[in-house]
């Protein structure tokens, strides 16, 4: 097959992904490891740019911890993280909000205008999109102004889908029990939205292929497994570590109404498009 036919059988197998997914909104969860490099970045914006011309509505959903680690070093305060969190207090919010709703968010929304998107950038703060009180795992532990998530706002996010924008949303949220920011899961914040918003999909952008049936070795991506095999892989420990509270999240999702979720490797560029458009697919698909 010569190159043109090989383009063209692409093509033809996109079609019927394109018109089972147009009009639909897809949730895109991305930070951490795909935000880093400029290959990897450029390579989001265009797929989230193909799926708003081909009449998806992409929701964008992002964190920033890398960004916000290289601010809090130049300033001189240290990250400190409590059982995976980091600890947040008002100095240290200070900079995850203007990191997370100013530089990083504005950057995307300029790449993706730049790229010939139409973007408008949110955060949890605007309308009350995300409403959160103070975390309190039980733990006896003080997370600071780490919150956790109580209400989802979606209106001014619908708004910008019908008027043809890509949301693209950063993970602060409104305290509803005190006057402050709150620091949230860009990961939980996603699939609250999801679930709000009546999805078709939500995608997580992480470091890994997906979920291993062996850790550390990529040849044993699971593809594709169902809700309630979830406790069995956690009890199994396939499903341990970083990646639990990723599958918690999926399943939460799935448990809102959400049809399909994925567990993608950020730091294969197009990941998203080989997800959505291909018999193939990429990392793991939790139904």
């Amino acid at each position: 097959m010569n190159n043109n036919a090989m383009r063209a059988q692409i093509l033809i197998e996109a079609l019927p992904y394109i018109q089972k997914f147009t009009g639909k909104v897809i949730v895109i969860k991305y930070g951490g490891n795909a935000m880093i490099g400029d290959n990897l970045f450029e390579a989001v914006i265009e797929d989230i740019i193909m799926l708003q011309l081909v009449g998806i509505h992409a929701v964008l959903v992002h964190g920033g911890g890398p960004e916000i680690n290289e601010m809090l070093g130049k300033i001189g305060l240290k990250s400190k993280f409590i059982n995976g969190l980091r600890y947040t207090d008002e100095a240290v919010m200070e900079v995850v909000q203007g990191i997370l709703c100013g530089k990083i968010n504005k950057d995307l929304v300029s790449k993706i205008t730049r790229k010939g998107g139409s973007a408008v950038g949110l955060c949890g703060l605007d309308n009350k999109l995300f409403e959160a009180k103070k975390m309190d795992r039980g733990d006896g532990e003080d997370y600071g102004l780490v919150g956790e998530i109580i209400k989802t706002n979606p209106k001014i996010v619908k708004a910008a889908i019908d008027d043809g924008h890509i949301p693209v949303i950063a993970s602060v949220a409104y305290g509803a029990d005190a006057d402050t920011s709150y620091n949230v899961n860009a990961d939980t914040a996603a699939a609250k939205l999801a679930i709000a918003l009546g999805a078709e999909k939500l995608i997580l952008l992480t470091n890994t292929r997906g979920i291993l049936r062996e850790k550390d070795n990529e040849a044993t991506l699971i593809k594709q497994i169902k809700s309630d095999e979830i406790e069995i892989l956690i009890k199994e420990g396939v499903v341990a570590g970083g990646m639990l509270p990723k599958v918690e999240c999926c399943a939460e999702a799935i448990g809102g109404g959400v049809k399909r979720t994925h567990i993608l490797d950020g730091r294969i560029p197009h990941s998203i498009l080989i997800e959505l458009f291909t018999n193939e697919g990429a990392g793991t698909m939790i139904l």
